[in-house]
């Protein structure tokens, strides 16, 4: 797929963040959150070591644990005791994904990151094909799952985000969902630079993006544990979507305002057309019309007041200004 050409672009990056990565010996960072994977870290770390050994100017992994319950956070306790590229970061609760992925982008010091799941459906060997094509100039490297192993509904919901993104952010990628994204220094700061509450990361990266790239890579099933993603929390991300990225609803509700308006209008001037060229008394059925068309009206006016409930909820919650997360350990860092 070529490359998609943007107008806007960041800031370069801070000298800081390059003499960090110089000193730590990383040109590429790999964020990996990490919620409930025990079964899923001793292999991740075993397929993940050789692709950093392979990475040119030095490698290192930074895994978010977002308050895992169960042994995760031992684990990565004894992988980063022998192996010092690998950098932990422990919440003292679950904050979700994206909180965890941004803990990991505010630490991360290479002038390459890597966005990666930790439950390997999205293969590490594929980290080298991103990390190529991030050389070649793109700012942000989208990976697009190829023949997607998840369940028929998840399939669905993701299309339907896609499209939603695409739409809302007007740049035609196929596959948001895909945590396996490669992002430069420059994109990776302007995201941090926006401190927002609650945002999706692959969108917001959009937004600070040049070239944008996207490459096939391969998708496994699970080899253990769940989907930390249910269905409630698939429908509060994709509100969170819309009211995030786009004010297209608040324009579709005012259309179907007008609509719905125009409706009433054109309800009541039959109505009254009738009574006064029949001289008869009110027919029942244009009555139950224009009932109908003013139950209509207060559904638009009911969804309005929904919608404008969640900017309005948005923006209580940026205001407040609560840290995204709180961080109770870090090793090797």
């Amino acid at each position: 797929m070529p490359a998609l050409e943007r107008e806007d672009a960041a800031a370069p990056p801070p000298v800081a963040a390059r003499a960090a990565a110089r000193a730590r010996g990383a040109r590429v960072s790999i964020v990996i959150p990490v919620l409930d994977e025990e079964a899923n870290l001793a292999p991740l770390y075993a397929r993940l070591r050789p692709v950093m050994d392979g990475v040119a100017g030095g490698a290192e992994a930074i895994l978010v644990d977002d308050g895992s319950r169960d042994r995760s956070l031992e684990i990565l306790r004894g992988i980063a005791s022998r192996d010092p590229r690998v950098r932990v970061v422990s919440f003292n609760r679950n904050y979700g994904q994206h909180a965890a992925v941004l803990a990991g982008l505010e630490r991360a010091a290479g002038d390459v990151v890597v966005t990666l799941d930790a439950d390997i459906q999205n293969p590490p060997e594929e980290i080298p094909k991103l990390i190529a094509k991030a050389d070649e100039g793109c700012d942000v490297v989208a990976g697009r799952r190829a023949e997607r192993k998840d369940t028929l509904f998840r399939r669905a919901a993701s299309r339907l985000t896609n499209r939603l993104m695409a739409r809302a952010i007007g740049v035609d990628l196929r596959d948001f969902g895909c945590m396996l994204r490669a992002y430069r220094r420059d994109v990776v700061q302007g995201m941090l630079a926006c401190d927002e509450r609650s945002t999706f990361i692959p969108a917001l990266a959009c937004r600070f993006a040049r070239r944008i790239a996207e490459v096939e890579v391969a998708h496994a099933e699970r080899a253990a544990g769940s989907s930390k993603y249910s269905l409630r929390k698939l429908l509060a991300l994709e509100a969170d979507l819309v009211t995030g990225f786009s004010t297209i609803p608040l324009r579709i509700l005012a259309w179907a305002g007008a609509a719905v308006a125009a409706l009433s209008a054109a309800t009541i001037a039959a109505l009254v057309a009738v009574r006064l060229l029949r001289g008869s008394p009110w027919d029942g059925s244009w009555v139950a019309l224009g009932m109908a068309a003013l139950a209509l009206l207060g559904g638009v006016e009911l969804l309005g007041l929904g919608v404008l409930g969640a900017y309005v909820s948005r923006i209580y919650d940026e205001v407040r200004r609560r840290p995204r997360s709180i961080v109770k350990e870090t090793i090797n860092l």
